[in-house]
């Protein structure tokens, strides 16, 4: 199973949590991508553009971590530039543990993704040195990488994060996107045909009858 993540979503932190916590024997394939092309591409919003619906998400968030008991702590500012952190994700080859700690550093405690010393907290726990991971992030290769692991989710469907992608080639059977589709996804992979018979079947084909004019 696919993961596409990019840690500028407090969803994808919370879904990252339960998936630990609930489900640790299930192997995911991390996939850092740049939502904010994401956005570009299918000529979308992300939540905290809209601004009255910022602050509910941003509740809705709280809420949820609440809920499920996971400690929840938003940074400073909201939203912020995840680039640094998608590529010392990709550096450590998006090692569980890296991904991990970038996550908890930013949601959890609530630390200042614009502050310097942050990245350089992050590198010490998974066990980095700071200097030679600040360079080896604006290296042409772990950018390529970015921006290649970005277009093949674009190419595959995928339009949001957090999405967890199943290994199949129907795209309208493998992608499942938000938090709020976790165990939808949990039963698809039990069960790999699950929506695709009876009703399942039809929505996919449902013809649309009005389109919203640009």
């Amino acid at each position: 199973m696919d993961w596409y993540f990019d840690f500028i979503s407090p969803f994808a932190y919370l879904q990252h949590e339960l998936l630990l916590r609930d489900h640790p024997r299930l192997r995911r394939r991390y996939r850092p991508v740049l939502f904010a092309a994401m956005l570009k591409h299918w000529g979308g919003k992300g939540p905290a553009e809209i601004e009255v619906k910022r602050a509910l998400t941003y509740r809705h968030c709280q809420w949820l971590a609440e809920r499920h008991e996971i400690a929840m702590k938003f940074p400073p500012t909201h939203p912020f530039n995840p680039l640094p952190f998608l590529r010392l994700a990709l550096a450590r080859d998006c090692d569980t543990d890296c991904v991990t700690q970038i996550f908890r550093a930013l949601y959890a405690e609530g630390a200042d993704p614009n502050d310097p010393g942050v990245f350089a907290e992050v590198c010490a726990r998974a066990g980095l040195d700071a200097k030679s991971a600040a360079e080896r992030i604006n290296a042409p290769q772990i950018k390529t990488q970015l921006r290649e692991s970005t277009d093949a989710a674009i190419a595959r469907g995928v339009f949001g994060v957090p999405t967890l992608a199943l290994d199949d080639e129907n795209v309208d059977a493998q992608l499942f996107w938000g938090l709020d589709m976790t165990e939808m996804a949990l039963e698809c992979l039990a069960e790999p045909r699950r929506f695709r018979r009876g009703e399942y079947a039809r929505l996919a084909e449902l013809p649309v009858a009005q389109a919203r004019k640009a």
